[in-house]
């Protein structure tokens, strides 16, 4: 065989793969999955590029469109998914900051309910603070969204009840209720929801936000503790929970905690001026708990922890030290213990330890670890 001819130092057959479009030669269901993970703009520019390309993206499971001043319109973003050719839409972010684009997102969220969407998330910020109706009545009957996001200037208004059959996820994050039947007519809705987070600014919208999820597993609550906002209250029925975190609950009137047999961990965080509540008679059956009082918390007479192994508490006065006592003598199997809290040179007067009649069973035959953290008295 002759030897291979060069031009420049280079052979033709290596210039050769350096020219070839390796990319093109993908199989397309591949091809489909990498460009899943690119943003929605560069997806679309891609289509220039040849006409294998073309119309590649309008398959793309997985859509993201930022809608404002600058960026592209409301027009383009329907354009494109009217465009948009895959059997089902994996996810579609829609993040709406013009006026106009927030009018017409009931059309676009329309358009994706059309196209089977599985995971929707609508953010409409906006300078204004303006709400936009969600449109209630795409939502009487829907068998595969399963991840809804909604996000700043939502208003949530359902006279009746909604229908999301496989819906698991449902993330608010300062929307607004018209009242407090929506909120009921959102939650009955979802038979298969297992997480729930809600962020919202105290009972700016309802007074009483009940959340009664028989298959709810995975329960957030966090309040925004900068808004003057004070009264109302939760009412939480969640018979299968197994996750729960609080945080930023300040004056609200109270906590209706039903028993929760099935959880595993709780985190309780900024909690204080609750007037009624019952918290800690309703985690008597969790494993691992971290606390955060800045309240005289009522002591469940009776309530045994018997599945505690884990306790985090954080103590910043005489009613966390008060806490810590109740809590060594009601969890006979504590195996792990941390404290942490402020730091002073000296206890304060008023703080000092109470010796106890007898030890905690957990001290005796149980406790493992002890992590005391932030520790400055002298005694």
């Amino acid at each position: 065989m002759g030897k291979k001819r060069k031009i420049g130092g280079e052979s033709l057959i290596n210039r050769d793969a350096m020219n070839k479009d390796m990319i093109s030669e993908l199989p397309e269901a591949l091809l489909l999955h990498i460009l899943s993970y690119v943003p929605t703009e560069d997806v679309i520019a891609t289509s220039v590029l040849s006409k294998r390309w073309r119309s590649l993206w309008k398959m793309v499971p997985k859509l993201e469109f930022e809608s404002n001043i600058e960026q592209v319109s409301s027009e383009d973003v329907y354009r494109l998914l009217l465009l948009h050719k895959a059997p089902f839409l994996e996810s579609l972010h829609l993040n709406i900051e013009n006026t106009k684009g927030r009018l017409d997102s009931g059309i676009l969220i329309g358009i994706a309910f059309s196209r089977h969407v599985r995971k929707l998330e609508l953010d409409l910020y906006h300078d204004d603070q303006e709400t936009v109706r969600f449109p209630s009545v795409l939502c009487s009957y829907n068998n595969t969204l399963e991840v809804l996001n909604l996000m700043h200037h939502v208003l949530l208004d359902f006279p009746s009840r909604v229908c999301f059959n496989a819906l698991r996820e449902l993330h608010l994050f300062h929307v607004e209720f018209k009242d407090e039947a929506s909120v009921c007519n959102l939650l009955y809705g979802c038979p298969r929801l297992q997480d729930l987070v809600v962020t919202r600014y105290s009972s700016i919208d309802v007074e009483t936000y009940t959340i009664a999820v028989p298959s709810l597993q995975r329960l957030t609550i966090e309040e925004d503790s900068s808004q003057d906002m004070y009264g109302g209250g939760y009412v939480i029925n969640a018979p299968s929970l197994k996750y729960l975190n609080i945080k930023g609950l300040y004056c609200i009137d109270f906590f209706l905690f039903e028993n929760a047999p099935e959880l595993v961990e709780a985190k309780i965080n900024d909690v204080s001026e609750i007037d009624n509540e019952n918290i800690l008679a309703s985690l008597t059956s969790a494993k691992r708990l971290s606390f955060q009082f800045t309240v005289e918390v009522k002591y469940p007479t009776g309530g045994i922890f018997y599945q505690l192994v884990f306790l985090k508490l954080r103590i910043d006065d005489i009613n966390g030290w008060n806490l810590l006592s109740f809590m060594l003598d009601s969890s006979p199997k504590l195996q792990s213990l941390k404290l942490y809290g402020s730091c002073w040179e000296d206890c304060p007067v008023g703080w000092e330890w109470t010796q106890p009649k007898c030890v905690p069973e957990c001290l005796l035959l149980h406790l493992e670890t002890l992590v005391w953290r932030r520790y400055g008295w002298q005694r």
